[in-house]
């Protein structure tokens, strides 16, 4: 099954490529053996980097040691049309699981070195809002402390919680947006749902902007499952 598998997603590595055109030049397909784990995750490799560490366009985000249940349900999201994108719903339609888990696995296992921040010009006020409902969150709006489910280093939960340390503003505000507008959906019960909507673009904006200015630190391992800590029941940790 692996081997037509992997001709299967090579061979639809090869329209990703054209699918997201020369903004990805520093992600080219290149595997050693074309019976290997390597050769299977091309379709991935032209958007997320040969080893998932993301690439120039802050769109398509670093996947590299994320929670491989994170990763996985992401994988079933694009698969099954609960998650929209149309060049990974087509990569990964026909599939099956324990494919999608293989390719979870080898990502979650990759740990290539992190892009600079953004360095971009931010006014201080943004940056300060930002940091405080990062670290702190605002109770007067609802919204816990982004650091309470996704580590202290904002390095994740395992088990299918995200690290947000080396995204770039661009993809977090972009999916903190979907989430508020419905158009992102997690498993019940959906906790970002209801994070996101009590945000205000502007709160948004601040958080995008501070986290893509994080460093990630030595050990970017996502942290111990820790259900006590987290402010609201996640269906993500089910």
């Amino acid at each position: 099954m692996a081997s037509r598998f992997s001709t299967l997603l090579f061979a639809i590595a090869c329209v990703s490529v054209q699918l997201v055109g020369n903004a990805q030049e520093h992600a080219i397909p290149a595997f050693k053996e074309l019976n290997s784990m390597e050769a299977r995750v091309q379709g991935c490799v032209t958007c997320h980097g040969q080893s998932g560490q993301g690439t120039n366009d802050g769109y398509f985000p670093r996947i590299a040691g994320k929670p491989a249940a994170y990763l996985f349900n992401q994988l079933v999201a694009f698969r099954d049309g609960t998650r929209r994108y149309p060049p990974m719903n087509y990569l990964v339609a026909y599939l099956p699981d324990v494919y999608l888990r293989e390719i979870a696995e080898h990502f979650s296992r990759q740990q290539p070195a992190y892009a600079p921040q953004e360095r971009s010009h931010v006014d201080q006020a943004t940056l300060a809002r930002g940091q405080t409902l990062v670290q702190a969150g605002d109770a007067s709006i609802g919204v816990p402390a982004c650091v309470g489910c996704h580590g202290a280093a904002l390095t994740g939960m395992n088990p299918g919680i995200p690290g947000l340390v080396g995204l770039r503003s661009s993809y977090v505000a972009a999916q903190l947006t979907r989430w508020r507008v419905g158009e992102r959906h997690a498993a019940e019960p959906d906790c970002m749902k209801r994070i996101a909507t009590r945000l205000n673009d502007a709160d948004i904006w601040a958080v995008s902007v501070w986290l893509s200015r994080q460093q990630a630190p030595r050990d970017a391992s996502p942290e111990s499952p820790n259900l006590v800590r987290m402010p609201f029941a996640c269906g993500s940790q089910r």
